[in-house]
């Protein structure tokens, strides 16, 4: 009888532990990073366009564009530019966040499309509520991580910063200037490249290229200029850039974007809560689950 007993104690012993593990197991899983997918090849419906002109909504001669699995944007022979750059914006704002993408030029740029924008288009930071951009405004305020393609000669750095309607601080100096290039290495021709960032509200950005910051600065706020057509209640000068939404940009040359990712570090900071992650930088009780 004490034998069988000994048993039944040692078999519930090792079902406790086996249970112990399992939770620390669950855990430590649960804890691995939640990317969200804001393009996957699918949810075209969560991104909503804007050009200077036209009405925000309207996709102006279909310039982005959903097929094969990429989001891409694309202009017909006949297409002409005259000045009306458009912003496609991803449904949800955020604050504190890594951001990732994979991108790739294309072919040649649109007729008539400025010089500079040349193998060009950016990762729009921090932009403004879609819905205040004005009619006839040409670019968001926002914090834009320029992207560009190498002339397959020139040394041409991407990850680059460009500030429409916005000021940064550059180490503890204010940056006015509208564009400042990074430290990265050219990208030519068409190969697919991943550039990332880290994003914390209003106190750090830092571009990244192959696990490397090629360009960091911090403190962004509305004001510099370096945009026009925006309405006088949106661009409040000298306000704190803290959150935003993303958006990509139509500059006249062509580009497909394979994958579009963030990691929210903004979470419920509570290790009692089933969904904590140690990786959360910003706590958001409200997001807690118990």
């Amino acid at each position: 009888m004490n034998g069988i007993l000994k048993n039944v104690r040692l078999n519930c012993l090792v079902g406790l532990l086996l249970i112990v593990s399992c939770q620390e197991a669950k855990q430590q899983h649960d804890d691995t990073e939640t990317w969200i997918s804001l393009f996957d090849g699918t949810n075209y419906q969560d991104w909503t366009p804007k050009f200077k002109g036209s009405e925000l909504g309207v996709n102006y001669k279909d310039r982005f564009v959903y097929k094969d699995s990429l989001l891409s944007v694309r202009y017909t022979e006949q297409d002409t530019f005259h000045g009306n750059f458009g912003h496609l914006y991803y449904k949800q704002k955020f604050s504190h966040y890594k951001l990732r993408a994979t991108y790739r030029f294309r072919g040649e740029q649109m007729t008539n499309g400025p010089a500079w924008a040349v193998r060009n288009n950016g990762l729009m930071l921090h932009c403004q509520e879609p819905s205040t951009v004005g009619l006839d405004q040409d670019f968001p305020i926002s914090l834009e991580l320029q992207l560009l393609g190498g002339n397959g000669t020139d040394l041409r750095t991407t990850a680059n910063l460009c500030t429409p309607g916005t000021n940064v601080v550059m180490g503890d100096t204010l940056f006015t200037p509208h564009c400042i290039g990074s430290t990265s290495k050219t990208y030519h021709g068409d190969q697919w490249v991943t550039v990332e960032a880290l994003v914390l509200g209003d106190s750090l950005v830092q571009h990244i290229m192959e696990d490397e910051v090629v360009l960091q600065f911090s403190s962004p706020t509305i004001g510099g200029g370096a945009i026009a057509g925006y309405t006088e209640k949106a661009y409040q000068e000298g306000k704190p850039l803290k959150e935003g939404y993303i958006s990509i940009q139509a500059e006249t040359h062509p580009i497909d974007f394979k994958s579009i990712e963030v990691l929210d570090l903004c979470g419920c900071m509570d290790k009692e809560a089933k969904n904590y992650k140690s990786y959360y930088i910003k706590a958001d009780t409200t997001k807690c689950d118990y």
